[in-house]
């Protein structure tokens, strides 16, 4: 299972832009790109609450919103600006060609945008699996590893997240399954090891053995 923003996406700038502009939309003071970067992997409202500092979920809720509004409508001049990482597709393609293992999605991000950059990168028929805040409770929550594995047949001692924040470590421990953590991501990598990461990988091509390895122990 594969986080997407921050650990196979590079989609940090267009982020932090985007808080600004509702933030400042809305009259409050906006978060600063390192703020904005720690609540990456949340859903959007729980992202907005930790950013607010506040329960005011009504709040959260209309600044969601108005972020999706500004995502969307900046797509266009966005092209080129939500790449894979480095060795990312080499990767993918590698863990796809293995005939004992199933790849999926677990993201903050909403559905439409999963779809819409899995399309864009031709990366589609890579995942068995697409869990999203749709249909799944934020994470740290572990409905969407839960649910991943429900939907594939997958055993929690055969399952592994790989992301780059402590949400995705305290999700996958949750939910029992292993956790790798990358550090090209938002979150240190001290954060991850506390957090519950059974590994780090500093780069994509240590990756597929580092999944080997993990699921070994």
């Amino acid at each position: 299972m594969f986080d997407m923003d921050g650990t196979l996406i590079d989609t940090a700038a267009l982020i932090t832009e985007h808080m600004t502009t509702t933030f400042v939309g809305a009259g409050l003071e906006p978060p600063t790109p390192a703020q904005s970067r720690r609540v990456i992997g949340l859903s959007l409202p729980q992202a907005m609450l930790h950013l607010l500092g506040s329960d005011d979920n009504e709040l959260a809720e209309r600044l969601a919103e108005d972020y999706r509004r500004h995502y969307r409508a900046s797509l266009v001049s966005a092209e080129g600006r939500e790449g894979l990482f480095p060795g990312a597709r080499e990767a993918l393609d590698l863990l796809r060609a293995r005939a004992d293992t199933l790849l999926g999605i677990a993201t903050g991000k909403g559905l439409h945008g999963v779809h819409r950059l899995i399309q864009l990168h031709d990366i589609a028929e890579h995942f068995s699996t697409l869990q999203t805040p749709d249909h799944n409770p934020s994470k740290p929550h572990p409905g969407m590893m839960l649910r991943a594995m429900d939907e594939t047949g997958a055993e929690k001692q055969s399952t592994v997240i790989i992301g780059d924040t402590t949400f995705d470590m305290k999700m996958g421990k949750a939910a029992g399954t292993k956790t790798i953590g990358v550090t090209w991501g938002y979150h240190h990598a001290d954060e991850l090891v506390e957090a519950g990461a059974d590994l780090l990988v500093d780069d994509y091509a240590a990756l597929p053995a580092a999944i080997d390895r993990v699921l070994e122990t």
